[in-house]
Formats: structure tokens, sequence, C-alpha cells
């Protein structure tokens, strides 16, 4: 089992950065494969990208290439989500994501993944 703790929101002009951390427990890190979700008011929980856990390949949402990058340090049992030229449609509360088994794709859809985090809300301004 792995607990999963997100950091890094804010309050951030349109056009402007934030990186996202999302730090896990235990000494198995390495053996997740990782996503990051959001989930506006009113709207379903979206995927918005994954990596997974030894090949580092990792899988994007068509509404955020190109601006986001997710990373992860296994050594420091953290995945990060760096957001750049970000827009007020990205305002969401983030949500870190975990599973444990080997799939050969980054898996988009939420029930994939068996372990959340308590979210973190980013807020995008015009």
């Amino acid at each position: 089992q792995v607990q999963l703790v997100e950091s890094g929101g804010g309050l951030v002009q349109a056009g402007g950065s934030l990186r996202l951390s999302c730090a896990a427990s235990g000494r198995t890190f390495s053996s997740y494969l990782m996503g990051w979700f959001r989930q506006a008011p009113g709207k379903e929980r979206e995927f918005v990208a994954g990596i997974r856990r030894r090949s580092f390949n990792t899988g994007y949402a068509d509404s955020v290439k190109g601006r986001f990058t997710i990373s992860r340090d296994n050594a420091k049992n953290t995945v990060y989500l760096q957001m750049n030229s970000l827009k007020p449609e990205d305002t969401a509360v983030y949500y870190c994501a975990a599973t444990p088994r080997d799939l050969y794709v980054v898996p988009s859809r939420s029930g994939e993944y068996e372990y959340w985090g308590q979210g973190t809300q980013v807020t995008v301004s015009s």
C-alpha cells in the first residue's frame, strides 16, 4: 500500500507556471505507475498525465500536451507535474494517483488507479 501527499498548488496568473509534487510513502515507490488527474467544479475527474514505473514512458491528455511535463524521482519517492503556459481552464483540484500494476500503456481512466492523494488546488486567473 502507498500513501500519497500532493503539494505545490496555488494561485497563478494565466501564462504562468507551477510545479506540483506528490510524495509517496513506502519503499516500493518505483513499483507504482503514477498519474495526475484533475477535477474542476461541476465536472468529472479527468486524466492529465501519467508515467510508467521503470521505463518512464509517459502519457498526456491532449489538452495539456506541450504545456505540462510529468516526471518522477524514484530515489525521492516523488512524482512531479510541471505546468507551464497555464490557462484559466486549468483551474481544478489536482490529484496524484498510483497503481502497482505493470501496465504496458499509461491508463487514462481513474478506475485503473487504486491509490489517491487528497488533492491540491490550482487556480489560474485571467
